[in-house]
């Protein structure tokens, strides 16, 4: 086959020197994404925006489809997703699908997925955990009202002898819960919720190979208890502190590496 005349070549040119015009230049990648992801996206935006706000229902997914110019699986494909992310579910009895926010508990499950995956290990949640809940427990004693305490004084009343490893603890995170809600800060809540989701198997995997580990449990939660009812904020950062401390010293004692992986 003859060679091509030079227009038509598929050789890129070359300046006098030698380099080729635009080598420089660097272009990241198209992203291209399915429909529904993108008809879930314009959803989510509105929602996030309040241009749809919380309870108010969507339109039919063939008016949606209408709307978005697209077929009607493709709708359905994106309000699946968004109500397996929380931001929508649909009420028994109705078709249309409802604005609504996920509960902390969900955004905290995904968060918690996602960094398990990273391989978060023991010594991340330790360090983690005195960096948050020190702050978290001194906004928890200046902002306590007396349905938290009531609250806290509960689940201290269930710290017994003789739970099961598994509910002591579940126990345990929700006192580190109750902490949170007296904070009455969103951000707080949002923020240590993750946390201490990873904490239910980090300390599931130390608690009962250290004999002492429950009563120094307990003891702290009854001291922070107290320093959070008698709203004593740095009383109540220093025993966060401390109860932070002795997570760290249980692995040690039950010689877990803290560079292992959250339950790995």
């Amino acid at each position: 086959m003859s060679e091509l005349p030079a227009k038509y070549s598929r050789r890129p040119r070359r300046t006098a020197a030698g380099a080729v015009p635009g080598a420089s230049l660097e272009f990241a990648p198209i992203r291209i994404e399915p429909a529904y992801r993108k008809v879930a996206a314009a959803l989510l935006g509105r929602i996030t925006d309040r241009s749809i706000s919380a309870g108010e229902r969507l339109p039919p997914e063939l008016e949606l489809a209408r709307q978005f110019g697209v077929h009607r699986g493709t709708v359905r494909e994106a309000l699946r997703e968004l109500e397996t992310n929380g931001v929508l579910k649909r009420e028994r009895g109705s078709k249309l699908m409802m604005v609504t926010r996920p509960t902390r508990g969900a955004v905290a499950a995904n968060v918690s997925r996602a960094l398990s995956l990273h391989d978060v290990s023991y010594h991340d949640v330790w360090e983690a955990l005195t960096a948050l809940e020190p702050p978290i427990a001194g906004a928890a004693a200046r902002e306590r009202t007396p349905a938290d305490l009531q609250r806290i004084d509960g689940l201290l009343a269930r710290q017994t002898d003789d739970l099961g490893t598994d509910e002591a603890v579940e126990l345990t995170a929700d006192f580190f819960r109750a902490v949170g809600e007296a904070t009455h800060n969103g951000v707080f809540m949002l923020a240590h919720e993750p946390l201490v989701a990873l904490l239910v198997p980090s300390l599931g995997a130390m608690i009962d190979k250290v004999p002492q580990a429950r009563g120094r449990i307990t003891e702290a939660q009854r001291r922070l208890a107290a320093t959070i009812r008698a709203k004593d904020a740095a009383a109540a950062q220093d025993w966060m502190a401390k109860h932070i401390r002795d997570f760290h010293r249980g692995f040690e004692i039950a010689r877990i590496a803290l560079d292992n992986r959250v339950g790995g």
